[in-house]
């Protein structure tokens, strides 16, 4: 019986070793991800999309939808912009839809927009941002990281001339009224 305890004992404690480990790499992870300083790029929000690669998609509708001269206005603006795989996610239909009106893309994306500096990883609590499309965004910082609303913001975000691009895991929807 003695042997079985000990074994059971040894069992939990590495159980409990393995739990705390784990528990203080996730702790540092998120206390660097909340102390990464941000990117510097020379040029305005649009151009630092334009250089980005993974946002060929973004970069295309917001010049269809006709806000180019908008974000490369003086600012200061935070972006939440989504990666080519976030709109991937999106349903086929739903991307036509919004995507053969003019009106409709104009909200998504200014929806993805808010006047000042916004970082998702200083708050703690979630906190509304209001967007330039006219709704709120909840930003905020938890274990799993910063947030817009249920989407996952990376956690380096990119400084222009006029603002702050966040990369994002998904593409937001305002509520359509």
């Amino acid at each position: 019986m003695k042997s079985f305890l000990r074994a059971v004992g040894l069992a939990s404690a590495l159980v409990a070793a393995s739990t705390a480990a784990q528990a203080s790499t996730n702790f540092a992870s998120y206390l660097k991800c909340r102390h990464t300083t941000l990117t510097d790029f020379p040029g305005t929000i649009v151009e630092a999309a334009v250089a980005t690669p993974e946002l060929s998609t973004l970069v295309s509708l917001v010049s269809a939808a006709g806000l180019v001269d908008a974000l490369n206005g003086p600012g200061p603006l935070t972006v939440f912009a989504p990666t080519n795989d976030a709109f991937g996610k999106v349903p086929a239909p739903l991307l036509g839809l919004i995507g053969g009106s003019n009106e409709l893309l104009t909200q998504v994306l200014t929806y993805h927009v808010s006047a000042g500096m916004a970082d998702p990883r200083r708050s703690l609590i979630p906190t509304q941002v209001k967007t330039l499309q006219g709704q709120t965004l909840y930003v905020g910082y938890d274990q799993d990281g910063a947030s817009v609303n249920q989407s996952v913001a990376a956690c380096k975000g990119v400084k222009t001339r006029n603002g702050t691009v966040w990369l994002i895991d998904s593409v937001l929807l305002p509520q359509f009224k």
